[in-house]
C-alpha cells in the first residue's frame, strides 16, 4: 500500500525497515511527543507483511520503552520459519543502541479454509446517530487529531464517565481516508486502555500498555469500525483487556487484548 497512516521506509537490506518519527503518529504533550503504541504494531505488520510476503494472521508487540520524535525507528525482521503456507517471524524496533518494541508474528494463508464466524456485534446505532468523543486531551497537531472517534449518544454522563461496567464501545475512522488494512485494526485495536477509567468509574485513571496482540480474521472494505471494548479484570496495578473490531456491516475482522499498568493520572 502506498498511501500509509505513516511513513514507513524500506532499505538497501529487505529485512531492516524504518519508521521516521514525526508529531502526526506521535501522542502526548508537545514537549514529551513520544510513538504512539499503536503506530508500531502498524509499522511491525507492514515490514513483515513485505518481507515475508504474506498476510499476517497474528501479531503482537511488547512495549519496552518510548520512542520520541524527531528520531527514528530501525525494525529489523527476522524470520525463524517458512512452510508452504506458514511463515513465523520476529521483529525487534530500535532507537540507535536501545530496544523500544519486540514485535512476535505469524503470517500466510491457506486454501479452500471454511470462513465463519461466531462472534456477533452488538445492537449499536450509526456513527452518524452517535456523538463524537475526544478520550485523550488535545495537546494540538498529532496522533489525536488524525483519528476521530464517536459514541451512542447519552453513552457519557456530564462528567465524562460511562457506567463501570467494564466496557466501551466506540465507531473509529481515520480522518483521512485509508484502505482498511491490518495496520489500521492495529491502530485502532490501541484503544483498549481507553476503556481503564471507564471500567473505574474514575475520570483521573489512566494507564499505558504493556503489550498488544491483534488476531486477524478477515479484512473487508469499511470507512468505520467499531470497537468493542471489555476490560476482563485487574489486580496488584495490572489490568487486561481485549476487544472485537468488526466492520460497518458486522464482520468480524479481527480481535485484540492487552495489558496494562494502571495509575492515577497525578502519576
Amino acid at each position: 500500500m502506498d498511501h500509509r497512516f505513516f511513513d514507513l521506509r524500506g532499505s538497501h537490506n529487505p529485512h531492516r525497515w524504518h519508521l521516521p518519527l514525526v508529531p502526526k503518529i506521535c501522542v502526548g504533550p508537545p514537549d514529551q511527543l513520544f510513538m504512539y503504541g499503536g503506530v508500531g504494531l502498524a509499522a511491525a505488520i507492514e515490514a513483515l507483511e513485505a518481507t515475508c510476503e504474506r498476510p499476517v494472521v497474528w501479531a503482537t508487540a511488547q512495549y519496552l520503552s518510548f520512542a520520541r520524535p524527531p528520531s527514528v525507528l530501525d525494525l529489523d525482521v527476522r524470520v525463524f520459519y517458512k512452510g508452504r503456507h506458514t511463515t513465523q517471524a520476529r521483529i525487534a524496533g530500535h532507537v540507535g543502541e536501545s530496544e523500544i518494541i519486540t514485535i512476535n508474528a505469524a503470517l500466510g494463508a491457506r486454501p479452500g479454509g471454511v470462513s465463519h464466524q461466531w462472534a456477533k456485534m452488538p445492537d449499536a446505532p450509526r456513527p452518524e446517530d452517535c456523538e463524537r468523543v475526544q478520550l485523550w486531551p488535545d495537546h494540538g497537531d498529532n496522533f489525536n487529531r488524525r483519528v476521530e472517534l464517536r459514541m451512542p449518544k447519552g453513552a457519557l454522563k456530564s462528567d465524562g464517565v460511562p457506567t463501570k461496567d467494564g466496557r466501551l464501545a466506540l465507531w473509529a475512522r481515520t480522518v483521512e481516508e485509508f484502505e482498511m488494512c491490518p495496520s489500521l485494526l492495529a491502530i485502532f485495536a490501541d484503544y483498549v486502555p481507553s476503556a481503564i477509567g471507564p471500567a473505574l468509574g474514575e475520570s483521573n485513571s489512566g494507564s499505558s500498555s504493556l503489550d498488544n496482540t491483534l488476531r486477524i480474521r478477515r479484512v473487508v472494505p469499511t470507512r468505520w469500525v467499531f470497537c468493542d471494548i471489555q476490560i476482563t479484570g485487574m489486580h496488584a496495578g495490572f489490568a487486561h483487556g481485549d476487544m472485537r473490531l468488526f466492520a460497518e456491516t458486522g464482520e468480524l475482522m479481527a480481535t485484540a487484548s492487552q495489558s496494562m499498568v494502571v495509575r492515577r493520572r497525578e502519576e
